[in-house]
C-alpha cells in the first residue's frame, strides 16, 4: 500500500521532531533560536503597536506603552531581572543615564525599567532606524540616532536631544562604551555624555548591567539566567565645567565598575547556591 504521505512532509515531520533535541543538546542552535524569537517577537510586537504610537508621533512615553508588551521577550529566552536602586529615579528631574552595554539583550532590562523611569529616551545607532517597524516605532517614541561617523551632524543630535530633556524634564540614556562588550569588565568610557551633561548642568544617573554570565558569542552559549540591574545615586554636574570632565567621568566609571563586580559576584553565590 502507497504511503499517503510526501517525503516533504515526511522531511518536516522529523525535523519538528528533532527541535527538542536540537534545543537540548546543540549551543548553537539554542543560541540563534532564542536570538530569532527575540528578535521576532519585538518585531511582531512593534509592528501590532504601530498605530498607537503614530497617534502621538515622536512622544517618550510611547516606550512605557511598547515596554509593557515587549517585556514579555525575556520569558521567551529566559531571562529574569532584578531591579535595584529604583528609589534613586525622581520623575521631576532630568538627567544623563549612564549604563553599560553588553548585548542587544540590554533592551530587554530596559523594557523593566520604562514604567519606572517614565520620560526616558535613548540615544541608538543610525543603523537601528531602518530596522523595519522597530526602527520606524523607535523613531515614533523619541529615540535619538545618530551617525558616529558624521561627528558634526551627530553633536548637534545630541544637544537638540539635550535641549529637549531640559525642556521636558526627560532622561537621556547613552552607552558610552560605544559598542557591546560582554567579557566581564566595562570598557573605558567615550566623553560626549559627559560633555553634555557638564554644559547643560544635568546630574548623571549611573544604571549597571551585572554580567551576562549566561551569554557567550564565542561559544555560542545562551542559558537560562538572571541581571540585576542597579541604579545608583544620580551625581550632581552643577557648577562643573570642561575641566572637571576626566575626573567626572573616571568617578562615574569606577562606581560602576565596583557595583559591576560586586553585583556578578551575588549573582555567581546565588548560581552556586541553586545547584
Amino acid at each position: 500500500m502507497a504511503s499517503s504521505y510526501s517525503y516533504p512532509e515526511l522531511f518536516l515531520a522529523g525535523f519538528i521532531f528533532t527541535l527538542p533535541f536540537l534545543y537540548e543538546k546543540c549551543n548553537f542552535f539554542r543560541y540563534y533560536l532564542k536570538f530569532f524569537l527575540y528578535y521576532a517577537y519585538v518585531l511582531i510586537t512593534c509592528t501590532v503597536l504601530l498605530p498607537v504610537v503614530l497617534l502621538y508621533p515622536r512622544d517618550v512615553t510611547n516606550l512605557i506603552v511598547a515596554s509593557r508588551f515587549c517585556r514579555y521577550a525575556s520569558h521567551i529566552v529566559g531571562i529574569e531581572w532584578e531591579l535595584r536602586g529604583l528609589e534613586n529615579w525622581d520623575n521631576e528631574q532630568s538627567y544623563i543615564v549612564i549604563s553599560n552595554h553588553q548585548s542587544s539583550l540590554d533592551i530587554l532590562g530596559m523594557f523593566e525599567m520604562w514604567p519606572r523611569m517614565k520620560r526616558c529616551t535613548v540615544v541608538a545607532k543610525r543603523p537601528l532606524m531602518f530596522a523595519g517597524a522597530f526602527g520606524f516605532g523607535a523613531w515614533l517614541s523619541g529615540l535619538v540616532f545618530i551617525d558616529r561617523l558624521k561627528t558634526e551632524k551627530a553633536r548637534l543630535l545630541m544637544k537638540q536631544a539635550t535641549a529637549r530633556v531640559i525642556q521636558e524634564k526627560t532622561k537621556l540614556w547613552v552607552f558610552p562604551e560605544g559598542a557591546r562588550y560582554n567579557k566581564g569588565c566595562i570598557q573605558p568610557f567615550k566623553k560626549g555624555a559627559f560633555y553634555l551633561a557638564i554644559d547643560a548642568q544635568i546630574p548623571i544617573m549611573p544604571v549597571v548591567f551585572s554580567q551576562y554570565y549566561f551569554l557567550d558569542s564565542e561559544t555560542k552559549t545562551f542559558e537560562p539566567g538572571k541581571v540585576v540591574i542597579t541604579t545608583l545615586p544620580p551625581i550632581p554636574t552643577k557648577g562643573m565645567t570642561r575641566d572637571d570632565l576626566e575626573a567626572l567621568s573616571d568617578v562615574v566609571r569606577h562606581q560602576m565598575i565596583d557595583v559591576f563586580n560586586e553585583s556578578s559576584k551575588d549573582l555567581a553565590k546565588q548560581k552556586k547556591i541553586a545547584i
